[in-house]
């Protein structure tokens, strides 16, 4: 069986940044050249987590994966757990995109970007607003924006997956309206802009992806394993920030799963801890806390065959999808300029498994 080869576009040297680049503008606006893909999906997702507890995730598609078409979607994470969404596809006329900048419509809703006249760091606005959900919200970006390498992980000649940070962390403020009330929004945002020109069903096996913030350090990363026939090859970003500075840009990292532990409700296991680790640089520990969702995706796809159990169970012998957010206490632990840091805290993090 040929392989496929798998290229993260890092700057050097290694598999690392040894210069930072800054995100020009136009990486955030349509790509107009993607959309001539037949797997062509694109989206700008943004999220906060809210001082009082409640979590919030919005975003707008020029292409959802499955449908191929505009769309939007809320969702609303209680502290009590309980979770509310809006989902919702458009028509392709209801779209509108700038390609030099941060500026999408869909429909009435809208995300975009302005810059300070002192050339400081953009400030990002999110307006959603759908049968009766609602998220009006600013990101006022506290570091710079962020990506692996060119952004890009190319899989043969099948395409490629384009992953940019424009704002890793930022203060959040504004209004969510949901069930006939009102909350004033303050927390800490984050937002990024994903562009996929290749059958990610084809390609990926599974992927974690997650953050975390303190009061010094902003830490993202992604762990992205593909299939046998691309080698089983792992894409493993991971950025590290101190204050308003970006320190490691990487994909060296290593990973280290816990017990697997079985949900029924997404009809597969997960890891009981993570553990992500850049030598001399960088520790991360993940202890899964509990789940705050999660979904067994041929469930998902409703389809009257899938759905049947001796179909299920037959499919369920070579394959699992399922996704999970996990809410897990964090130790972290960094060696920078000579000192050593320990951070403990809660973040957020997730998992999707394609096969």
């Amino acid at each position: 069986m040929r392989i496929e080869p798998v290229v993260d576009e890092w700057l050097g040297p290694g598999e690392k940044d040894g210069e930072i680049v800054p995100l020009s503008a136009r990486e955030n606006g349509v790509n107009r050249e993607a959309a001539k893909s037949r797997f062509y999906g694109e989206w700008w997702y943004f999220d906060a987590r809210l001082e009082d507890g409640h979590v919030v995730v919005g975003f707008l598609q020029a292409s959802e994966l499955m449908t191929r078409k505009p769309g939007i979607e809320i969702h609303v994470y209680k502290p009590s757990g309980e979770k509310l969404s809006v989902v919702k596809k458009f028509p392709t006329t209801e779209l509108r995109a700038a390609e030099d900048k941060c500026d999408v419509w869909v429909g009435k809703n809208h995300c975009w970007a302005e810059w300070p006249e002192d050339s400081g760091l953009p400030t990002h606005y999110l307006f959603i607003s759908e049968e009766g959900m609602e998220l009006d919200l600013v990101f006022r970006s506290e570091v710079p924006g962020w990506k692996p390498g060119h952004g890009r992980t190319r899989y043969g000649d099948r395409g490629y997956f384009s992953w940019v940070v424009p704002i890793p962390r930022a203060r959040v403020e504004g209004k969510v309206r949901f069930e006939g009330k009102t909350l004033e929004a303050r927390g800490i945002g984050y937002h990024d802009h994903n562009v996929i020109t290749a059958d990610a069903r084809r390609i990926i096996s599974w992927w974690y992806w997650g953050r975390l913030y303190t009061d010094d350090f902003t830490l993202l990363y992604a762990y992205v394993r593909t299939q046998k026939r691309f080698g089983n090859v792992v894409s493993k970003p991971l950025m590290l920030a101190y204050r308003d500075k970006v320190i490691v840009s990487s994909g060296e990292m290593a990973l280290t799963e816990g017990e697997a532990v079985f949900n029924p409700k997404a009809n597969r296991t997960y890891p009981s801890w993570l553990e992500l680790d850049i030598p001399g640089q960088v520790n991360l520990r993940l202890e899964v806390k509990r789940i705050i969702d999660c979904n067994d995706l041929l469930k998902e796809l409703g389809h009257p065959v899938i759905l049947n159990p001796v179909v299920r169970s037959l499919i369920n012998r070579f394959m699992r999808p399922g996704w999970f957010r996990f809410e897990s206490d964090f130790t972290l632990r960094v060696r920078h300029e000579g000192r050593d840091f320990e951070e403990t805290g809660t973040t957020l993090h997730e998992m999707v498994a394609l096969q």
